[in-house]
């Protein structure tokens, strides 16, 4: 009976094996997924290149900015936070150049600066006579008007001086006119790069006989040696004659020691000048002229010229 009954047993179990594999074989599709379409793959996979191209792209952005731009600093509220910080300049503090000091005013040509005087050495030389010109006598003297500054003239002759028994020693001679507050002409030797003489005049002549061209009634200096070295000038000698012309005035001529210069017109006053390489006794006679080359000055018929030397 038992014998009989496990044989029973055993059929049963082996068609319920059978069964079971029959059903496993039918649903065999449905148990086991079906593999994702290649299309599927390969767009999941662009998708993840991407994602990780940008988030490299944002690393790169993040490790250019510049180290003393923001600070991370760490927080109990939870996570990190970032403080910003000014930036600091590394363009270096430079001081303003300093300004250049007021000049006087150019003459009309260069030809007015002669024997290679630079307008720069003249300028210098100007300021050193005003202010060798300051008062010999209390700040509240008037016995000397106040020349002014440099800046207010304008320079119309520079050349050479030759030193003679009076005065020893060559420099240079610096002849600079303004017009305001007052007309003033100075002319000032100097000599080894010192102010050594100045002579100075102001206002002009009103008088009734004022003529169309007047020599400066102190420009002898420029043009003649020392009385007591009169016949025995040091030669060569340069020269120059300077006086003020009227506006009617086109041409200013100046001769002397048989030579004639053409006179530049410059603001109102006419300059000329030469090398002398012989003994003289006569003054250098100055003619005008107008637009039309008409005469209307010599120097010879005017009354008030000195036409000798002493």
């Amino acid at each position: 009976m038992n014998e009989e009954q496990n044989q029973q047993e055993a059929v049963a179990g082996e068609d319920f094996e059978e069964q079971l594999r029959e059903l496993l074989a039918e649903d065999a599709n449905t148990i086991r997924p079906a593999p994702a379409p290649y299309p599927v793959i390969r767009r999941r996979g662009t998708v993840e290149r991407r994602r990780r191209v940008a988030a490299g792209a944002a690393l790169v952005t993040l490790a250019a900015v510049p180290v003393g731009a923001y600070a991370l600093a760490g927080g109990d509220a939870g996570g990190n936070t970032v403080a910003s910080k000014p930036s600091v300049s590394a363009t270096p503090r430079t001081s303003p150049a300093p300004s250049p000091s007021p000049e006087p005013a150019r003459p009309a040509t260069e030809g007015q600066l002669l024997d290679g005087i630079t307008f720069g050495q003249a300028a210098d030389g100007l300021k050193k006579c005003l202010a060798y010109d300051q008062p010999l006598t209390s700040p509240s003297s008037d016995f000397r008007p106040d020349l002014g500054v440099a800046e207010e003239y304008r320079i119309i002759l520079a050349m050479n001086s030759t030193g003679d028994s009076n005065a020893p020693g060559d420099g240079i001679f610096v002849v600079a006119v303004k017009e305001q507050p007052k007309p003033t002409r100075l002319i000032c030797n100097l000599k080894n790069g010192e102010a050594s003489g100045l002579n100075t005049s102001m206002g002009y002549d009103d008088s009734s006989d004022a003529v169309p061209v007047r020599a400066d009634d102190n420009g002898g200096k420029l043009y003649q040696q020392s009385i007591l070295d009169h016949g025995n000038w040091k030669l060569p000698f340069r020269w120059g004659v300077i006086g003020t012309v009227e506006p009617s005035v086109a041409r200013v001529t100046v001769s002397y020691g048989g030579a004639t210069s053409q006179a530049v017109l410059d603001h109102g006053w006419f300059v000329a000048s030469g090398v002398l390489d012989r003994q003289v006794t006569a003054a250098p006679r100055i003619r005008g002229y107008d637009a039309d080359s008409k005469l209307v000055y010599d120097s010879d018929k005017d009354k008030y010229y000195e036409k000798q030397v002493p």
